[in-house]
């Protein structure tokens, strides 16, 4: 029957002295590797050896603590001393080694069994002795060898884990990113999207953009408060939401009172909220009506007219402030040829140099009509947008960031 025990979550540290702790597992008192023979051996060794004896895998569970770094066995024992029943010698360093996964393990043979010391390292154990070459230095060398190769396999192990989570979490988030549906428009879309969490592909930040069966373009950016990974988890389910709200033929007061529903459900905490700007553009794209939540009003470009915000007055609050809100909507006249861009506020709300001083929607213009003037459109224009801000702000953004930018003509 297998033998389990409970075993440290994280591999033994050293102790402070230096020293280790070496579990000795015999089943002859006062044999080869009895505790006061393996500690007078390894007496010279750098730092001291702490040696505990073992005469079988029960008293071997119960001797097994967080601070046993090595445990050295002899594979020439009975595997029935281990294992009632018997069975391979190798099944008795089996055994060891599920009772001690943290653990080095040192395997000890004859010298005329080379094969089966090989065996033992390719089972699982770190190294192996020959029991001719039993001396305090090879002993000692070998023990703290033992321990360093397997905290290096340790490392090497959570280092190779740590790289394909994050490979999978970067498939996952990527397929969390929107495609926008825009099958049949003339309307071109560009986006740019850069989360504020280390090492993160995904935000609180979230858009979208669907062209439903009656040729309205519909366009909506949004942004949860905060910037961790619940809060990009509630995005991606507020996006998600949206488009099939939008694609089910809501609109206005009643699909934004469902989104807040959502949010409601799926919250973590009653303090957090979402705002959002939504757009929908007419059939034909000369017109468009606007609804603000709580969220920050798009910049219209058109030719011969200086870049100028949408109006921001008559928006309604943001999600998950007010139970029974409205959100008005603001015809918007857009004319034959022109440029949308909406974003969140982590495109205005970084520094400006190494004081205080922030962007603002002001900055954002400024630096928006010197890019145009320089003949930058589309995907160009907002790299070059979203590269000036974070150079401006001396690096990257604490916040997430999210522009997306539609176009005619």
């Amino acid at each position: 029957m297998p033998v389990s025990a409970p075993w440290p979550a994280e591999p033994p540290a050293a102790p402070p002295d230096g020293g280790l702790t070496l579990l000795v597992i015999e089943d002859a008192p006062g044999g080869a590797l009895s505790g006061p023979r393996v500690a007078e051996m390894t007496g010279t060794a750098e730092g001291p050896v702490r040696v505990r004896t073992a005469r079988n895998l029960t008293e071997a569970e119960r001797l097994l603590t967080d601070d046993v770094q090595c445990i050295l066995l002899d594979l020439a024992l009975p595997s029935r001393a281990y294992a009632p029943g018997g069975g391979h010698e190798l099944d008795t360093l089996r055994q060891v080694l599920r009772l001690a996964p943290h653990q080095a393990v040192l395997a000890l043979t004859a010298e005329t069994d080379a094969a089966r010391a090989a065996e033992a390292v390719r089972v699982g154990a770190q190294d192996y002795l020959f029991r001719d070459e039993l001396d305090g230095r090879v002993l000692g060398r070998a023990i703290r060898y033992a321990v360093e190769r397997k905290r290096a396999d340790s490392d090497r192990r959570q280092l190779t884990e740590s790289r394909l989570r994050a490979q999978e979490n970067a498939r996952l988030e990527r397929g969390l990113l929107p495609h926008p549906l825009l099958a049949g428009s003339e309307l071109r879309f560009a986006a740019r999207y850069r989360p504020g969490r280390s090492r993160a592909l995904l935000g609180g930040d979230f858009y979208d953009t669907v062209r439903t069966a009656d040729g309205t373009v519909h366009a909506m950016i949004g942004d949860v408060c905060g910037h961790g990974p619940d809060e990009a988890a509630l995005g991606v389910e507020l996006r998600i939401a949206w488009r099939a709200l939008t694609l089910a033929g809501l609109c206005g007061d009643e699909l934004l009172a469902t989104l807040q529903q959502v949010l409601e459900y799926e919250r973590a905490d009653e303090e957090v909220f979402a705002t959002l700007c939504m757009v929908d553009i007419a059939p034909g794209g000369r017109s468009a009506a606007l609804c603000l939540a709580g969220h920050p009003a798009p910049l219209l470009v058109r030719p011969g007219h200086t870049p100028a915000l949408l109006p921001q007055e008559g928006g309604g609050p943001a999600l998950g402030l007010l139970s029974a809100a409205r959100w008005p909507h603001r015809e918007i006249r857009l004319g034959a040829e022109w440029s949308l861009m909406m974003y969140t506020d982590g495109l205005v709300e970084g520094r400006v140099g190494a004081g205080t001083r922030r962007l603002g929607q002001e900055g954002m213009i400024e630096l928006v009509a010197r890019r145009l003037k320089e003949g930058l459109t589309g995907e160009d224009l907002l790299e070059a947008v979203v590269a000036e801000v974070r150079a401006l702000n001396g690096g990257d953004l604490t916040d997430d960031l999210a522009v997306m930018l539609l176009a005619r003509g």
